[in-house]
């Protein structure tokens, strides 16, 4: 794939991740996909099917999750992106921090993504209810 091509698959995962269209996330995602995020401690999430559970964890209780990309980069099977995510809870509080993400693509789909954010600064900005239902999920929930 051409780096403008694997851009595209990139942007289209983010773009369905914002509207938590979850299929088209999947059809984004090599059946091999790797998912981390790297400031936690638990293992990733491998598979597409691992990799959307574990984001529903967090997303079922959001209204709305925004997306702005400041800067996308690629160079060969890899691109980044610098972005920021905001996020509206059900119960109308906002969380809103600047990621940059590592995609490593393989057969023209995301293969290994890799988020690398400031995890204290973002989870600081989360409601309690929020973190008592994080709490809640662990590794086994979406580790395959």
């Amino acid at each position: 794939m051409s780096i403008q091509e694997n851009k595209a698959v990139v942007e289209r995962m983010w773009r369905a991740l914002s509207e938590m269209d979850w299929d088209a996330m999947k059809a984004c995602m090599h059946p091999e996909i790797f998912y981390e995020d790297i400031p936690t401690e638990d293992a990733g999430a491998p598979g597409p099917d691992n990799t959307v559970k574990r984001l529903q964890i967090a997303f079922d209780h959001l209204a709305q999750q925004e997306q702005t990309t400041h800067h996308i980069a690629a160079e060969g099977d890899t691109v980044f992106i610098d972005h920021t995510e905001k996020w509206t809870f059900k119960t109308g509080e906002t969380a809103q921090h600047r990621f940059v993400t590592l995609h490593e693509m393989k057969d023209g789909l995301v293969y290994r993504w890799s988020d690398f954010w400031d995890m204290n600064r973002f989870v600081s900005q989360f409601p309690d209810w929020f973190l008592e239902e994080m709490a809640k999920a662990s590794a086994e929930d979406f580790g395959g």
